[in-house]
């Protein structure tokens, strides 16, 4: 019965190569190995006798194999005459499957971040980006539900690795897989030898081409053994797959945490519903201790401290690296099923969990508050230097103005609930800037644009916020407004062609533009813009019911 099975599944393959007469062939011997041929006749005699069964117990089942070869001879010529198209999925698993090692090269040089951006949002679809995203066991569930039959190899694993993005590398397992972080290895082991599969290198953080900052993010050797493990057995058995990270590089600013590290792991993991092991390479207990709900959100299972744990981890499927689709966004037009909106569920839950539910039941809706704005400020650079005067104005036009100043030491709880609670959030361009995922679609976001830096709030934060469904408004200051202003001549191409200032490199816009350079806003042009934010939060307050925590302050912030 198996056989006939085999036949039944693999008769498109069959009819392809053979033809008609292996099949024919196939069944003659079927009816050899059934015996049927020592039969004179296809029905046995009817024995007179009513109390005698009719067919004996040999002849029914002799009798029935002989049906249901009958049945599959004539479904197989009836299909194979119809010949179905299926050559796309023919194609398309001899690629995954038909080789074990599928390296693409980046051939993009390291661009500057805003130009990189605008070439790089879709990662290049490939074989190995099929098994990244779980493509082709889509593909083999539904083959297997139909007429077609799937067969991977069962002895050798999988390892490639997809490097076409300029902003990261990531690499797929399957099989054996063992971790032996003593040599910063991944292995996989497999008792058959292939000379398809080659050892890869990989780091697992999302700037790839940002040299000097990969060069300190650790590098994991990953390399097929066919024995050379020996007797080492595994400590760990993981039932579920296992994706390593990195939590190095530029960790430690909340812009990277979550465009370099948070978001790329939720975009990666996504597909498997919690049902992932999380590998950090590069571990930081504060770094844990910040990001645990969230963290717990993502996983279901403990994290694996790759650096510190000695045992031997084994996985059955692995992914090494992460996806990333742009600046602090997610683009579901890449296969994703989740959006920035189902991210930012995940942070409520993470963040507020129980707490939020039990707040919300004692809060009832109030339309007549009064709107609340959120100031994020700074004491290094790129100050507010007439910050009074801001609070001020925002307090005359109607705000209830609110001062935040977060810190490593800030819950992010209570970061996330003053300011999902507020209509409004202004501040001057910097990494704080990356607090709007914590707003209402419909917010309004306020970003003070210092002297040269355009580009970089409207990359980094201003389209981000705009698919989150915020209201961005931007204030860009005036030469006049910047304290540079002080420090050059009116003529020096600092003030007058940033643009040109930029091109010299990152290093130098930074040190100019980002380091040494305060604000001083207009007040009376300021006041136009706050006018109309007001505007906008009065006429959506009225079209929708105010969230919970909505008149609440915390002690994070200073309500004034």
């Amino acid at each position: 019965m198996d056989t006939v099975a085999i036949v039944i599944c693999d008769w498109e393959r069959i009819y392809r190569e053979k033809g008609k007469a292996l099949i024919l062939d196939v069944l003659r011997k079927f009816w050899k190995m059934s015996r049927l041929h020592k039969f004179k006749g296809l029905l046995p005699p009817i024995k007179p006798i009513s109390h005698t069964p009719i067919l004996h117990l040999p002849q029914l089942r002799s009798f029935l194999l002989l049906l249901l070869l009958v049945y599959a001879s004539i479904s197989i010529l009836k299909l194979a005459s119809t010949r179905p198209d299926y050559s796309v999925f023919e194609s398309e698993t001899s690629e995954v499957f038909g080789s074990l090692k599928t390296h693409i090269s980046s051939t993009k040089r390291p661009l500057e971040v805003h130009e990189e951006n605008k070439t790089s949002s879709i990662m290049t679809t490939s074989p190995c980006s099929s098994l990244i995203n779980g493509e082709a066991q889509v593909r083999k569930q539904s083959i297997q539900q139909g007429t077609l039959c799937f067969h991977p190899p069962k002895k050798q694993g999988i390892l490639c690795c997809d490097r076409s993005h300029p902003r990261t590398d990531i690499c797929y397992m399957k099989g054996d897989i063992r971790t032996d972080s003593q040599s910063s290895s991944i292995i996989l082991y497999s008792p058959e030898k292939s000379s398809s599969t080659q050892e890869e290198l990989i780091r697992p953080y999302t700037r790839k081409w940002e040299t000097s900052i990969m060069n300190t993010v650790d590098e994991i050797r990953l390399k097929p053994d066919n024995g050379a493990l020996g007797g080492r057995r595994c400590d760990v058995y993981h039932v579920v797959p296992g994706v390593v990270f990195s939590t190095g590089g530029y960790t430690g600013n909340v812009y990277h945490e979550f465009n370099d590290g948070l978001l790329p792991l939720y975009i990666t993991v996504g597909r498997f519903g919690g049902e992932v092991v999380l590998v950090v390479l590069e571990y930081h207990k504060w770094w844990m201790s910040r990001y645990e709900g969230i963290v717990k959100k993502i996983s279901r299972y403990d994290v694996v401290n790759f650096r510190r744990d000695k045992r031997v981890h084994c996985f059955k499927e692995m992914i090494v690296g992460m996806k990333i689709h742009g600046e602090l966004t997610i683009n579901q037009a890449n296969g994703t099923s989740k959006g920035i909106h189902d991210f930012q569920t995940l942070l409520s839950e993470g963040l507020l969990g129980a707490r939020r539910q039990a707040e919300q039941k004692q809060l009832q809706a109030n339309t007549q508050r009064q709107p609340k704005l959120v100031i994020l400020t700074r004491n290094k650079s790129r100050v507010l230097l007439n910050l009074r005067e801001v609070i001020q104005t925002c307090k005359c036009i109607g705000f209830k103005v609110h001062l935040l100043k977060p810190n490593r030491n800030t819950q992010l709880a209570d970061i996330y609930s003053l300011l999902n609670s507020a209509d409004a959030m202004l501040g001057v361009h910097g990494a704080a800037m990356t607090h709007f995922l914590f707003m209402r679609p419909g917010s309004v976001f306020i970003q003070i644009v210092p002297l040269g830096l355009n580009w970089a709030a409207e990359e980094y934060y201003g389209e981000p916020a705009k698919k989150l469904g915020l209201k961005y408004m931007e204030y860009r200051i005036s030469t006049e407004e910047s304290s540079l202003s002080e420090e050059y001549d009116r003529d020096d191409p600092v003030l007058v062609d940033p643009v040109a200032v930029n091109k010299k490199g990152w290093s130098e816009t930074k040190r100019i533009y980002l380091e040494r350079q305060n604000v001083r806003v207009n007040i009376e042009r300021f006041h136009r813009l706050l006018e109309k934010v007001y505007s906008h939060v009065k006429l959506h307050s009225r079209k929708r019911v105010p969230r919970f925590l909505s008149h609440l302050s915390f002690g994070i912030s200073v309500a004034i």
